[in-house]
């Protein structure tokens, strides 16, 4: 199946160029009971903030194969009311050498760019752009394999949580993105509760995403991703990610027309509504990390709309995907041109947070 991934890997080829600060650290002093299955506070919408994982040359050179967002990216999102930004990045950046000592200079960039977000009230997650795996002698490898141990991984998350602990505009750590072809249905429940159970002996508050398997599939969620129920947090503090697109193939790929890729208004709420239902009956909170659309087709705005709303209608925030200053052209971005708003936040600016009182 082509997946955005790919889309991701030849632009980066062709180097085409919230709660505030106070709640959030309300929510870290009184984390919410993941057995509610609604949070009590609303939650906000957002987009991910692109740049820090573009470019398969790792780990490549700052600026050229990859640049962070910037903090004018954070203030016009600001001003549209969005607070939260999913921040993608890749692992072997950070940690150079398994189980080595993180970059300090990789590391500031992460950092600084939180702290500019905190500055403007903003909630940050930090995600490890990854797939489950690392690049290995030129060759990506599976996260529990020999040449990726899962205690690798384990301790690049420990000493991430030891910088980012001190942090208070983190709204989840995002362990990972979209894991997929892992080599057994187990394979990912392991690794994630690993991470788990590490975390929570250097971090007992702040919230953690678990991402589902196969691309994180919304639709497939229940069929792909059920063993995740099991997960043993000893905080009571997860919330379940999982990602959606409305092309024919669920990718993001969106390379035919809307009557050709069989959309109708309700695509994206019926591709949802497997996990939703999966999040009720299991009494867990979710949150869809990634959804995007064309901006050449205004039908593809009503199939966002619906299923924003159906989001709203059941307590699930999410982040757009996807902008930032690097993607060009790209036909789902939301990054202004030109001074311009892209056509998608015609829907977005309307899905700001959820309101807890409306969905209990």
């Amino acid at each position: 199946m082509i997946h955005k991934l790919s889309v991701l890997l030849l632009l980066t080829c062709l180097n085409i160029t919230f709660s505030c600060r106070k709640v959030a650290v309300e929510l870290k002093a009184n984390p919410p009971q993941e057995h509610e299955g609604i949070e009590r506070q609303p939650q906000p919408f957002g987009t991910n903030l692109s740049g820090a994982e573009f470019g398969s040359n790792v780990p490549g050179q700052h600026q050229q194969d990859y640049s962070y967002p910037l903090v004018t990216d954070l203030d016009y999102f600001k001003s549209k009311g969005m607070r939260l930004i999913r921040l993608p990045f890749k692992w072997e950046r950070v940690q150079p050498q398994l189980n080595g000592p993180l970059d300090p200079v990789e590391l500031k960039r992460i950092t600084d760019f939180i702290d500019a977000a905190s500055q403007r009230d903003m909630l940050i997650i930090p995600d490890v752009h990854n797939f489950a795996r690392r690049i290995v002698n030129g060759k990506p490898e599976i996260i529990g394999t020999t040449a990726v141990p899962t205690a690798a991984f384990v301790d690049f998350w420990a000493k991430l949580t030891e910088i980012l602990k001190e942090k208070d505009n983190i709204w989840a750590y995002g362990i990972m993105n979209e894991p997929y072809a892992m080599p057994s249905g187990n394979a990912w429940f392991n690794i994630i509760q690993e991470v788990i159970t590490k975390i929570r002996t250097i971090d007992t508050k702040t919230t953690i995403l678990v991402a589902g398997d196969s691309y994180s599939s919304a639709q497939r969620w229940p069929n792909v991703s059920d063993n995740l129920k099991n997960l043993v947090d000893p905080s009571n503090n997860l919330i379940y990610e999982a990602h959606v697109y409305f092309d024919n193939t669920s990718g993001g790929v969106y390379d035919e027309s809307y009557d050709d890729e069989k959309a109708t208004p309700q695509t994206g709420v019926e591709r949802i509504k497997p996990f939703v239902e999966w999040l009720k009956t299991n009494k867990k909170r979710g949150f869809i990390g990634e959804y995007g659309i064309p901006d050449d087709d205004s039908r593809w705005l009503v199939v966002l709309d619906n299923m924003l709303q159906h989001m709203k209608d059941n307590c699930i925030n999410g982040t757009y995907w996807s902008a930032g200053p690097r993607w060009g052209t790209y036909r789902l971005a939301i990054q202004p041109r030109n001074g311009q708003d892209r056509p998608q936040m015609q829907v977005l600016k309307n899905y700001l947070e959820t309101d807890p009182e409306k969905c209990r």
